[in-house]
This record gives structure tokens, C-alpha cells and sequence, in this order.
């Protein structure tokens, strides 16, 4: 029985815990509210993600240990948004993971460094990135809970590694394929949020379905150009780990990233659409750390440039997409 960690206790979080656990592995759940794990223990149920969705507990250990659930597993997969990584992750020491390998299924990057997930993970636990891997999509957390259809990939370095974390996700309604390209398609990942964040502004302001696939069409040359500059190599961006999410993120009404900017482009204020929504729209902090990477490749990135100026130079949104439709063709 193959042992696993999931680090959070958010929708993400709870949906891959579900796949893992029903496929047989035990999973050792943290969570960082003790209440929440209580209330898990008490009625099988997170309370406040997926609530649907019932769990084992023969083979969920849902614990508020960090160190404890950490040490008892193989695999750890963490699941936390990317601005809080750092501080979920503080009381590990460098040699806890030493011997794990480590699956991020995260869409962002860590806000005050600018870097990727896996590459905060690889510095600061001493890990070789062969140990690392990503989980793409496209996928919703709210339709794994309905046990729909679902695809996902595993980007990794490590081709073995990539393979044995498909199988403890492939079943009846999830299909699972390895892909040799860790950075590739996490960089795309964290640039679907930013599109989709700004696929909901502009909806949010009124623009119809045909603005929204001329905007998606830029947006996937506005993405080759960035992750070529940022990690070339050969790689196939129609595929359903770079295409697939990114469509997903932006058309779908689960994303929460899409739901965001649709606030935005409503004339809610930042502070004000995040509390309303009550999740973290990745995008957000995205936006921000993209910007300050492209200060030094100066890619050209017309629709990350306008979600900067509406949410951080408060630009108004209606006067941004203005400008930028007139960047399209």
C-alpha cells in the first residue's frame, strides 16, 4: 500500500485525496485547522470544500501535524495555494524530505521569490528535481467530486517517477499520462490562470464568447513566446496539459481564476472580490510575479501586462481591454 501525504485542505486538495484513497493508498491528510480535522474524523466530510464527498477513514488519516503526516509517507503532494507555501512548509526541517518524492499541485508561483513551486522546493529541501513532479490538467476538483470524466498529466523530470504517480490516480473516470517537461508545464499552468483571470474581466465587462476566442487564440502565442524565452525546448503546446488547462480555466464556470477577473471586470476592488469568493484565485499573485520575471526576458505579453495594470497600476478594466483588443488580429 503506497503511502501518501497531501498537504491542504482545500478543493484541489480534497479531490486528489479522494482519487488516491479510493484507488487504495493511505493517505495522510494535513490540514491546518484542527477543527476541520475534527470535523472530518466526526462525520467523514471536509466542511468546507467538496463537502459531498465522503471519506474512508480506514485510509484517510486526517491529521494538523505537519511533521507527523510528513514522515509516515512516500509521496507528498502538496496542495496549498502558492502564496502560502512558504509558511505551511516552515516548521519542516531541510532533511524531511530527503527521502520523499514530491508531486506539486499547485498553479502559481511563490510570490515573494518569483519562482516556481518546484524550483522553491528543490532549494530550500536540498531535493534533486528527478524528485519533483506537477500535476496538470485540465481538471476540475468540482467534477472529480461528481466522478466525471476527467485527464490529467504528470510533468516530471524523471520519466519513472512520472509513470508511478499515474498509477495511483488512473481509475474508471480519471486517465493519467507522464510527460517529460516539469518547467514547461508549470510555467503554462501558472500563465492559464492569468488568461483566465482575464478572460473574466472581460467578461465581466460584457464582451461576448467571439472577444473571449480571439483572446484565448492570443493568448496561446502570448504563452509559447513566454515559455520558449523562459525554457526552451521542443514541446507540443496543443496538448492537453498546455491547451487543455488553459481552455478549461478559461471557459469553465469551476474556475475560480475566470470568476475572479469576472468580478473585477464588475467593479468589485481586489480586496473586496476576495473576500466574497472565499478561495484563492491564483492568478491574482501570478500576475505580479510574471511581470517582475519579464522585466528581465522582455517578452512581448500584451494580456499579462493589461491584468497587471487593472490589478495592481488600479487601471480601469474598461480602459484596459479598450486598449488591448486593439493588440489583437
Amino acid at each position: 500500500m503506497s503511502k501518501i501525504a497531501v498537504i491542504g485542505g482545500g478543493s484541489w486538495a480534497t479531490a486528489l485525496t479522494k482519487i488516491l484513497s479510493e484507488n487504495g493508498a493511505q493517505v495522510g491528510w494535513w490540514l491546518r485547522h484542527k477543527e476541520d480535522v475534527q470535523h472530518l474524523l466526526r462525520t467523514r466530510h471536509n466542511a468546507r470544500y467538496l463537502s459531498s464527498v465522503a471519506f474512508d477513514l480506514d485510509k484517510v488519516l486526517p491529521s494538523s501535524d505537519l511533521e507527523e503526516v510528513v514522515e509516515a509517507a512516500e509521496w507528498v503532494v502538496l496542495a496549498v495555494p502558492a502564496a502560502f507555501v512558504q509558511n505551511a512548509l516552515e516548521k519542516l526541517d531541510r532533511d524531511d524530505l530527503k527521502h520523499k518524492r514530491v508531486i506539486s499541485a499547485i498553479k502559481g508561483m511563490i510570490p515573494s521569490k518569483n519562482v516556481l513551486v518546484t524550483d522553491y522546493v528543490a532549494e530550500r529541501f536540498r531535493l534533486p528535481h528527478e524528485r519533483l513532479g506537477i500535476v496538470a490538467g485540465p481538471c476540475h476538483a468540482e467534477e472529480v467530486a461528481l466522478e466525471k470524466q476527467s485527464y490529467l498529466t504528470i510533468g516530471a523530470w524523471d520519466m519513472a517517477l512520472a509513470e508511478d504517480f499515474c498509477q495511483l490516480l488512473r481509475n474508471r473516470y480519471v486517465k493519467a499520462s507522464p510527460m517529460l517537461d516539469l518547467d514547461g508545464i508549470e510555467y503554462c499552468a501558472v500563465m492559464k490562470n492569468i488568461i483566465a483571470l482575464t478572460c473574466g474581466i472581460a467578461h465581466g465587462l460584457g464582451y461576448g464568447d467571439n472577444f473571449q476566442a480571439v483572446l484565448v487564440s492570443n493568448a496561446v502565442q502570448e504563452i509559447r513566446r513566454f515559455v520558449h524565452a523562459v525554457n526552451p525546448q521542443p514541446r507540443d503546446l496543443s496538448a492537453s496539459a498546455y491547451l487543455g488547462d488553459l481552455l478549461v480555466t478559461a471557459y469553465s464556470q469551476f474556475s475560480r481564476n475566470r470568476t475572479f477577473g469576472s468580478m473585477i471586470g464588475r467593479g468589485y476592488s481586489v480586496k473586496s472580490a476576495q473576500l466574497e469568493m472565499n478561495m484563492v484565485a491564483e492568478g491574482y499573485y501570478a500576475v505580479k510575479s510574471i511581470h517582475e520575471l519579464n522585466k528581465k526576458l522582455l517578452v512581448n505579453m500584451p494580456i499579462a501586462l493589461a491584468a497587471y495594470r487593472i490589478l495592481y497600476e488600479k487601471v480601469a478594466p474598461a480602459v484596459e481591454i479598450e486598449l488591448l483588443k486593439e493588440k489583437f488580429r
